[in-house]
């Protein structure tokens, strides 16, 4: 699980660069392992909106209610085999 919307934000220090860009969404990502960092298939995505006196803190929080929402739904979903992986 990633604390952005891939592709956007890979890597580190996600909140404070959303924050310094002004984008007006968020969110979080569970995606695929690959050896490039956060490259590989994206499996689920959920949405927060960037309020205008978020902080790195408050932005994170709100992105980490959601990272326990999708978590669970993509393993539900790959346990059930509504995935396609790509290879």
């Amino acid at each position: 699980i990633h604390p952005s919307l891939l592709p956007d934000y890979r890597g580190l220090n996600t909140h404070k660069r959303v924050l310094d860009d002004g984008v007006q969404l968020a969110g979080c990502t569970t995606h695929i392992m690959e050896s490039e960092l956060d490259s590989g298939q994206i499996l689920v995505q959920a949405t927060v909106p960037v309020l205008k006196d978020d902080t790195e803190d408050t932005l994170a929080t709100r992105v980490l209610k959601m990272e326990h929402i999708i978590f669970p739904e993509t393993l539900k979903r790959i346990a059930t085999d509504e995935f396609r992986f790509d290879k």
